[in-house]
């Protein structure tokens, strides 16, 4: 019997006297290992394989490559009227934009930015039209000005007064999309749409951007709440201070080139944004950015588009002087009739605008923005042109609004004033003490005060309101609807045609009145 036993304790138990069992466990027996040394080095390193790929996995789904080879679903709006969704939009007579065909290189994408202004009212003043050649680390961005002329249907034809024409919102940007698609020639692959708060709170997520204010810009404006003061220089500015720059056009201070002046400071501030966001540091403010992303930009790309792009330009070494700013060359002084201009002011008036070069901008669009080998025509362009006699065209051969179509010569003669007609001139005098008028043809001489016409050479004097003649000599009153003769003495009326006579107080008739014989 073991020890253990004999004393009636079992191993770990307390004994009476209070103390623990010091008793030895019984160890149980190993089971012998199924898996050698080397079978468990090649599943620790499978494990780790599989937690490594999966690590890339995750990270690679974090950047996607956009697909311009899916079918685009057909542009679609909502009437506001019937809040239900009309048909693709409605390209007019002009040539459909183009939106498929070879591309100059594998990865070259077009981009289409509007930026909203919800403190200006939602306008979409900010357009720019992007190419990016990621192939060749390339890139292009075209600013619009809103004032550039397109081919619509109404009176104003400024491309901003698009978005509001259509009632805003989706509807709006799809037929400014149409437009500037029309204006290039082709569909942009994607659009963006960025609320210009954005761009303040990128700033301040960036750590704020450093950058040359051109020249020092005071403006206030309450309905937009715009309150805007900032000296000349180099300078880190936040993101209220960058909202300021990015607006500022008017004031004490403004641009003498107005809009032009405003798109080269856009221009020139986000090439300052974008150098300092290439730079590695920004990284680890991805989260910050992807949150102001989310919450002011509406796009059809995906965040991990976006990513995938992003990713392409630090990887691919994108350098800011391969980013080539430009502004749509063109005439910044065109004028054309304007019909709701002269209406409200009551005259002939001119509306400005700015209409493109056709062949700078053909060959803007041919190098450096589209995406297709094929070579464009002006004919594929959409381009307004105020002409010199005051008409307006299109190179497509087809304007929109057909009115538009007369010369300045015709919208000056609506408008010029017609010169009363002037009587006659017959000759007359007038007597200044009678205030008689006398006829020189005929020498008959009217009384203003009664009308009535004296003929000098035969002495009758004719009532104008009963066209009755009275022979100043005899007194005797012929009526001109009947010829009758009446005697003012007998009041006898005397018919020249039978030469009846009535008597008008016996009322007999019927006698005739004898000549008398012709003296020799």
């Amino acid at each position: 019997m073991r020890k253990e036993e004999a004393s009636g304790h079992q191993p770990g138990k307390r004994l009476a006297s209070g103390k623990a069992d010091k008793t030895p466990k019984e160890k149980k027996p190993k089971k012998p290992s199924r898996l050698t040394r080397q079978q468990k080095l090649l599943l620790a390193l499978a494990v780790v394989l599989a937690v490594g790929v999966v690590a890339v996995a995750a990270w690679q789904s974090l950047f996607v490559r956009p697909d311009i080879t899916a079918e685009k679903e057909p542009l679609t709006s909502v009437d506001p009227d019937t809040e239900e969704e009309v048909e693709e939009i409605d390209w007019g007579e002009g040539t459909r934009p183009r939106s498929d065909g070879q591309r100059k290189s594998e990865d070259y994408y077009t981009v289409l930015i509007l930026g909203r202004d919800t403190g200006g009212g939602g306008n979409t003043d900010t357009m720019l039209l992007a190419s990016y050649d990621v192939t060749n680390q390339k890139a292009t961005v075209m600013s619009i000005p809103r004032d550039t002329m397109v081919n619509v249907p109404w009176d104003i034809k400024k491309i901003n007064s698009v978005y509001s024409y259509y009632g805003g919102g989706d509807r709006g940007i799809q037929y400014l999309y149409k437009e500037i698609s029309q204006l290039v020639g082709f569909e942009p692959d994607f659009q963006v749409v960025v609320e210009w708060e954005a761009v303040g709170e990128i700033v301040d997520a960036m750590g704020g951007v450093w950058f040359d204010v051109p020249r020092n810009m005071d403006y206030d404006d309450p309905f937009q709440d715009l309150s805007i003061h900032l000296d000349k220089g180099y300078q880190l500015l936040n993101g209220e201070q960058a909202m300021g720059v990015v607006r500022f056009r008017d004031g004490a201070n403004g641009y003498k080139d107005g809009d032009i002046g405003r798109i080269g400071t856009q221009q020139a501030f986000l090439k300052a944004v974008l150098e300092q966001l290439l730079k590695l540091e920004n990284i680890t403010k991805i989260n910050e950015l992807v949150e102001v992303f989310q919450k002011n930009v509406t796009t059809d790309l995906s965040l991990q588009n976006i990513f995938w792009f992003a990713k392409a330009a630090i990887q691919g070494g994108l350098k800011v002087e391969n980013v080539n700013f430009v502004t749509m060359p063109g005439n910044y002084n065109a004028y054309a009739y304007s019909r709701s201009v002269s209406n409200m002011l009551g005259k002939y008036s001119v509306q400005s605008y700015v209409t493109p070069y056709p062949n700078d901008l053909l060959e803007l669009v041919n190098n450096e923005l589209s995406p297709y080998v094929e070579v464009f025509t002006k004919s594929d362009l959409d381009i307004m042109t105020v002409n010199s006699n005051g008409s307006v065209s299109s190179s497509t051969g087809h304007v929109e609004d057909g009115p538009a179509t007369n010369t300045t010569a015709y919208w000056k003669s609506l408008w010029t004033p017609k010169e009363p007609e002037q009587p006659a001139d017959t000759g007359e005098t007038t007597d200044p003490n009678t205030g008689t008028v006398t006829d020189p043809n005929t020498g008959t001489v009217t009384d203003p005060n009664t009308g009535t016409v004296t003929d000098p050479n035969a002495g009758t004097v004719t009532d104008p309101n009963t066209g009755t003649v009275t022979d100043p000599n005899t007194g005797t009153v012929t009526d001109p609807n009947t010829g009758t003769v009446t005697d003012p003495n007998t009041g006898t009326a005397t018919d020249p045609n039978t030469g009846t006579a009535t008597d008008p107080n016996t009322g007999d008739g019927g006698f005739v009145i004898i000549a008398p014989p012709p003296t020799a």
